[in-house]
């Protein structure tokens, strides 16, 4: 069964030595009170420096210099919402653990072969890799600082994605999705007004916003577990809510209900998605996967005709296969 799912370029917005590029932006500041002005130069120069500093320090996994670092800051300006970035990437990496594990199965990672003294058997016995976890109770401190943050600055979309980010990593799904579902609430409250690193606006900050909640619902979709397709379809809910055109989100809540092998109730989004753009190759390629599982070959014919229509060479070649088949 070959469901198609939207995949953008993969974009990491965890917070560990981000290197997110904004064009800058000019304002202007009326006022007649250039004495606070020069002040506030100062402040922020001296916040920029810090943050530098961090980073350094940060980079060379100098834990001690970062923990004093920060203490100084918070004294210097407690309100630089750089400040609480750097104290939830501190508490983030101070969780990382690493130790060794002798396992019956590597799960992928590189490592070492353990093998019987039997040398008629081939397979090994075990395997001895590194591999990594978080110490929740270290963490949890970092959620709280970028808690802290979020509330005094919640136009911070950083922010708000290095918290999902970090629950995807220790795989606390419920929570993942209950953030998501929360910046996409308040979307719909700031406008998509967004800013970054040092506050400053993204461009086209609706469609980047839209278009990163995709690669968390590629996360889940990726466990291949499938406990986690209510989740899927939550956050797909959550987005038509607000954004009824959404193109991916109706693809997203299709998926579930195929996978679900609810035939009927994935066309209706489908074909929703189908009148928004009738040349989607994806959404024509996932009507005709649906058609054909719910047993209508002469529609699903009809839609991998289209797929050749409008759909690239791979596209193309891949629904020629289906109709001969189907024929």
């Amino acid at each position: 069964m070959k469901i198609r799912l939207y995949l953008q370029k993969k974009i990491s917005v965890f917070l560990f030595f981000i290197t997110f590029k904004l064009k800058h932006t000019t304002m202007n500041i009326k006022t007649t009170f250039p004495i606070y002005l020069l002040l506030l130069f100062c402040i922020q120069v001296n916040g920029q420096s810090l943050k530098k500093q961090f980073n350094e320090l940060l980079s060379k996994n100098d834990t001690l210099g970062q923990k004093q670092l920060l203490e100084k800051w918070e004294k210097a300006d407690s309100i630089d919402p750089e400040l609480y970035v750097a104290y939830f990437n501190y508490f983030a990496n101070k969780s990382k653990k690493e130790i060794m594990r002798l396992d019956n199965n590597s799960k992928g990672k590189d490592g070492f072969e353990i093998k019987d003294k039997d040398t008629t058997k081939k397979d090994p016995v075990a395997y001895l890799y590194s591999d990594t976890y978080f110490d929740l109770d270290i963490l949890i401190k970092g959620f709280e600082y970028i808690d802290k943050g979020i509330k005094m600055y919640p136009n911070r979309l950083d922010m708000r994605f290095g918290k999902i980010y970090m629950f995807g990593q220790v795989e606390d799904y419920e929570k993942f999705t209950i953030e998501i579902i929360k910046t996409v609430e308040y979307s719909s409250k700031n406008n998509n007004n967004w800013t970054w690193t040092n506050s400053k606006p993204i461009d086209n900050p609706k469609e980047y916003f839209l278009s990163s909640l995709q690669g968390y619902q590629l996360k889940l979709y990726n466990t291949k577990n499938d406990d986690l397709l209510e989740n899927m379809k939550r956050i797909a809910e959550s987005i038509l809510n607000f954004y009824p055109e959404h193109i991916e989100s109706l693809s997203n809540l299709s998926i579930v209900y195929m996978l679900q092998e609810q035939y009927e109730k994935a066309l209706v989004p489908l074909l929703k998605a189908e009148k928004i753009n009738p040349k989607d190759a994806i959404v024509l390629n996932n009507i005709a996967q649906a058609y054909k599982l719910k047993g209508d070959r002469k529609k699903a014919i009809q839609y991998y005709n289209l797929v050749k229509k409008y759909g690239n060479d791979d596209d193309k070649q891949y629904a020629e296969k289906q109709i001969d088949e189907l024929k």
